[in-house]
This record gives structure tokens, sequence and C-alpha cells, in this order.
């Protein structure tokens, strides 16, 4: 393989290695690539490559290199005010935190990444975060919480599987007895 010096170039190898399943030489090239764009200046594309660096240790079941890889990115696009970034920098940090069985902060962090996705009206990245959400207050016996989750989980959902509509009608009902619906 011919040297790839550029960030650019890093970054997009590093993509290519990820959709490749291996996961841990993509990490790789994603943290070089945020090194090469932090020494170019450029601290967004390099938090993004971190957030790259991340996703991509979590794949390979490195949930404490997630962390670190990530940890602070939120920040960075805080201060540049990317609040889609900021929410999903903050998303894998919980992620991260979910991989480490830390469930009480994950679920923190996720809500968090959740209220942001709401303000900008980003009802993809928000259904997913719900769905998470949902998903570890099963694991932390709070099966009221997680329906009500899951239920604005799919309500922003433009389109619905036929499972997902089935979900939808079975959580109806308790909110129907209830009046909340």
């Amino acid at each position: 393989m011919e040297k790839q010096n550029t960030p650019d170039q890093l970054a997009k190898t590093g993509q290519q290695l990820y959709r490749a399943g291996k996961y841990l030489e993509a990490a790789a090239q994603f943290e070089r690539a945020a090194k090469a764009y932090g020494e170019s200046g450029d601290m967004v594309l390099s938090a993004e490559m971190a957030n790259n660096q991340s996703v991509a240790l979590l794949q390979a079941g490195d949930a404490q290199g997630a962390l670190k890889a990530c940890e602070g990115t939120e920040q960075i696009f805080h201060q540049v005010g990317d609040i889609e970034r900021e929410g999903i920098a903050i998303a894998n940090y919980a992620a991260a935190l979910e991989g480490l069985n830390r469930l009480e902060e994950a679920l923190h962090h996720y809500q968090r990444a959740a209220a942001l996705f709401k303000q900008i009206n980003h009802s993809e990245m928000r259904a997913v975060t719900l769905k998470a959400i949902s998903s570890l207050q099963i694991r932390t016996n709070r099966q009221l919480e997680a329906l009500a989750s899951m239920d604005a989980a799919l309500e922003e959902q433009k389109q619905l599987t036929l499972k997902e509509r089935l979900l939808k009608r079975l959580l109806d009902l308790p909110f129907k007895m209830i009046g909340k619906k």
C-alpha cells in the first residue's frame, strides 16, 4: 500500500477499512487522521476522526479505548455551534460507557444527546438515541420509562417497519388505558 499521509487520505482509508470490518486497523487510521487534522489546525475534523476512532474501537470490543478516543470531543463541536456533531459525540461517549457497563452514566449521556437532537429536529438520530435509552432503562429495571422512551422513539420515525408498527400498537394500549393518548 502506498504511503498515505494527508489527513483526507488517512480518513478515507479508515472509512474503507471500517466498511471492510477491519475495525482495529480503521481505528488506527482514524487516530492518525485525527492527529494530522489537529496538526493542520482543523480541530473540528480532528474531533470527528476521534469519534470515528471511538466507533471503530467499540466495534472491535475495546470500550475503554473507545471512551478515551472520544472524550472531550463534544466540547469542540459545542464551541463551533455544531449541535448535530455534539450530540453524536455525546452518544458515542454514552455507547462506550455502556460497553463498560457504566449504565447510569451512559443513560445520562444518551439523554443529553437526545435533547440536542430534539433541539435541532433531527428525528432519525433522536429515534436511535431514544431506542438506546429504552434498552438501558430495561436493563436498569425501569420498564415503564423504557416503554415511554420506545414510544417516543417510534413517534420520531417517519416510516416504521411491520415489526415497529406492531410494537407501536402494543405500546399504545397501556398509554390509552391510563389516558395518556
